[in-house]
């Protein structure tokens, strides 16, 4: 077996289910879950119908590059949305949903036979950026992101030494669980260093149409093309329909950005196997040539955050994020619990779930900078989440 393997670390929720194991929620109480960041609006019926009427391509191997509309319908989505060109014929490639595209883009990128290779990435941070750099034979360096500052992550901190073997970076703006956006001044630093050191810069961007102001969150291209750098030279950006159309079970996304990544990725993944089928890239079409859907979704999230987040104020440290789909809120220090004690008392006292913050990092010089907090997924349907709220509010308030 691949040695590699070895590194993994469970999965957060399969350590909650660890946690778990042994507690009897309470029977007085519905479970509500705010753990699993799986979104669970309606599925628009106009996709469904576009993926019924792809169903034809079943009888066709489909090609890895993607059908030329679909590339096409991601590049104009790229233009209305952020304001920048690129060609759909040599910088853009459909994916099947980011994750995978995260993992393997390590595969692709990464010269482990070079001494030290390093990959950085935010801390605390989606889970695949560490598997998927172990798996590529790198060692992962962890930035945190910094409570005083909206959460942003402290690039700073990282030093020179480590910048020197690094090879490639993790961004993830909006953030995942902090809902952080990266401003244009941040981007500028990560791309002067990025010159300086030549690693590429993989922009985890699929949270960036759930927002709750006025502007949308600025993404990595558009960074990029605001600072002149119009060849997104060393960057690739990374997006999906999961949150933005409410299909998580599609797995359809797509990237974009420097041409020379892009075809060296679709070089991997000509091997990797990893065509869309034609039904999905019909109805991945459909999606990112409407917004409609997309707005009312993003109203659905407003209202529940705008009901829940003053709720949860009352009696924890927590605040509208600038975008995304969580809440990421401290744990009271008067209640004398841990984030992982925190989140087996509210399940066993009011059939709660919410997932613990240090489940979501790693600990660094002595310390977690997810310890103390608890990621809440508003995923559910408006009372769902008001309920759990409701009852998160009690369950606190019970204990101080």
């Amino acid at each position: 077996m691949n040695p590699l393997l070895s590194l993994l670390q469970p999965y957060p929720f399969e350590r909650l289910r660890q946690l778990f194991a042994g507690v009897t929620p309470s029977a007085e109480h519905s479970p509500i879950s705010l753990g699993i960041g799986e979104p669970r609006h309606a599925t628009p019926q106009f996709i469904k119908d576009a993926l019924a009427e792809g169903l034809a391509g079943l009888a066709s191997y489909p090609s890895t590059l993607g059908e030329p509309r679909l590339r096409e319908a991601c590049a104009g989505w790229m233009q209305r949305r952020y304001g920048v060109v690129v060609d759909p014929a040599t910088q853009v490639l459909p994916v099947n949903g980011s994750r995978e595209a995260l993992c393997a883009f390590a595969q692709t990128v990464v010269d482990a036979s070079r001494p030290g290779a390093t990959v950085v990435c935010p801390n605390p941070f989606y889970q695949i950026y560490e598997g998927a750099t172990l798996l590529a034979g790198a060692t992962p360096h962890y930035a945190p992101s910094d409570p005083a500052r909206n959460f942003a992550v402290d690039w700073d901190s990282v030093p020179e030494d480590v910048w020197q073997r690094t090879q490639l970076l993790f961004t993830c703006s909006p953030g995942n669980p902090t809902g952080a956006v990266m401003p244009l001044t941040e981007w500028e630093k990560l791309f002067a260093l990025s010159d300086r050191y030549g690693f590429v810069i993989a922009s985890d961007e699929c949270y960036s149409e759930i927002y709750f102001r006025d502007e949308p969150p600025l993404g990595g291209l558009e960074a990029a093309h605001r600072l002149g750098r119009t060849d997104y030279r060393n960057l690739l950006a990374f997006t999906s329909l999961s949150k933005r159309s409410n299909v998580p079970g599609l797995r359809s996304g797509f990237v974009a950005g420097d041409a020379a990544l892009v075809k060296a990725f679709l070089l991997y993944r000509t091997y990797h196997g990893s065509a869309m089928g034609p039904a999905v890239q019909a109805a991945s079409i459909a999606a990112w040539n409407d917004e409609t859907h997309v707005q009312e979704n993003r109203a659905l999230y407003r209202r529940k955050f705008a009901q829940v987040t003053p709720m949860l104020a009352q009696v924890m440290q927590v605040g509208l994020p600038d975008a995304g789909f969580y809440l990421w809120a401290r744990v009271p220090d008067a209640l004398g619990m841990s984030d992982t004690e925190f989140a087996r008392a509210l399940l066993t006292q009011y059939n709660v779930t919410v997932l613990p913050g240090s489940y979501l990092a790693r600990d660094v010089n002595g310390a977690n900078p997810g310890a103390q907090r608890v990621r809440m997924a508003l995923v559910a349907e408006a009372e769902e989440c008001e309920q759990a709220a409701q009852r998160i509010v009690q369950f606190i308030q019970s204990r101080i």
